[in-house]
């Protein structure tokens, strides 16, 4: 039983997990986005966001140094942990967390895996601006008669209603 067993080992020694979600992080940091299962990608969203909160520039420049001292030694990787507090810390700044977003991916072909892409949320803007316009809620009106297009009222606009129809053409006929 595993009560109150809340890692998921994803079927790992310890050693080898670490060696995993190091190596995703690193590449998550570097590329902005990867595709993998959606196991790795929670495990991996509950390692890679407090290293980024780490990132956040407060206290003093020792403080801030030795904060990169602990991401190295989680990341092992030179050039992520300068990427990290380059340019995704920089951008991160003013976001109180949720760095991250998972997005399901559907089911892999070969093994039947359910696939999802991780990416970092401030570095995506074309998802990031479509979801903003998408929330916005509908207007309301207090319209009798029920709702009508727009297109329909300036139709009817245009027309103003006192002018007369036209004389049809069977009663043009009988004059």
């Amino acid at each position: 039983m595993r009560h109150g067993d809340k890692i998921n080992n994803l079927g790992r020694k310890k050693a080898h997990r670490e060696a995993l979600l190091a190596n995703l992080a690193s590449q998550l940091i570097t590329h902005k986005r990867i595709v993998t299962t959606l196991a790795k990608a929670k495990a991996l969203r509950t390692y890679v966001e407090p290293l980024i909160t780490k990132t956040k520039k407060t206290g003093s420049e020792a403080e801030i140094s030795h904060n990169h001292r602990i991401v190295f030694s989680y990341l092992q990787d030179k050039t992520a942990v300068k990427e990290l507090f380059t340019v995704v810390g920089p951008k991160v700044a003013s976001r109180p967390g949720g760095y991250t977003r998972i997005i399901k991916l559907g089911i892999r072909v070969g093994d039947n895996a359910e696939t999802a892409m991780i990416e970092l949320v401030d570095f995506n803007e074309i998802y990031g601006k479509g979801v903003a316009k998408a929330a916005e809620p509908a207007k309301k009106t207090r319209r009798a008669g029920g709702t009508r297009k727009k297109a329909d009222a300036k139709a009817e606009e245009a027309t103003p209603a006192t002018e007369a129809p036209e004389a049809s053409t069977e009663e043009k006929a009988a004059e």
